[in-house]
């Protein structure tokens, strides 16, 4: 008998939505989740094949001497640039995409998995994924909470990142399942009511 894969299930959200939050109550459930942007920044200090291509692209500079990730040369010379930006992602995707489809291997005896990126639907990750959740909350929501999380941030500099992403709205219409973080609506049922739903489609498959 062939064993069953576990669901992909794929989360989301605009910064400050509190997808991390939700996350975590999956994580409680019992249900792993591979956070893509930590898993990023691993590979870009581990990877000696992302290392090598991140060198020849930016220059020997982009690594310390010890070989670490050199974040202030790369926010300095890169993330000013928005085709330097591009020209990232497009070799830290691909990598993080291996990268998870090896950590996926690892949980065939749990229902679904969860992949939780920022850049979800911008690094067409969705497209390998069974589902997507999109969690959403109202846009001063969402700056509030960004300014009491980093404090170093300003209300404009935080406008400006927000207004680089995707749409709020255009990621909720790629959604195949919302879940509303506007403190109106409690967080925890609508996990249950989808953590019900995919261990069903999982027990049905």
């Amino acid at each position: 008998m062939t064993q069953k894969s576990a669901l992909r299930i794929g989360i989301t959200g605009g910064m400050g939505c509190g997808k991390s939050i939700v996350s975590r109550i999956f994580h409680t459930l019992g249900i792993p989740v591979y956070d893509a942007d930590s898993r990023a920044k691993w590979l870009m200090n581990h990877d000696p094949v992302l290392k090598d291509k991140i060198r020849e692209a930016f220059g020997k500079e982009s690594y310390s001497e010890d070989g670490s990730f050199n974040r202030d040369y790369i926010t300095t010379h890169v993330f000013r640039d928005e085709e330097k930006v591009k020209k990232m992602n497009s070799l830290v995707h691909p990598q993080v995409g291996i990268d998870y489809k090896n950590w996926q291997q690892h949980y065939a005896a749990s229902p679904y998995t969860l992949r939780e990126a920022a850049l979800l639907f911008e690094a067409n990750a969705y497209k390998d994924l069974d589902a997507v959740i999109v969690v959403t909350a109202p846009l001063e929501l969402r700056i509030q909470r960004i300014l009491q999380r980093d404090p170093h941030r300003t209300e404009a500099d935080t406008r400006s990142i927000i207004a680089k992403q995707m749409p709020e709205d255009e990621k909720a219409r790629r959604a195949n399942h919302l879940i509303k973080n506007d403190e109106t609506k409690l967080i925890i049922p609508q996990v249950l009511e989808l953590h019900t739903l995919f261990t069903k489609r999982y027990l049905d498959s």
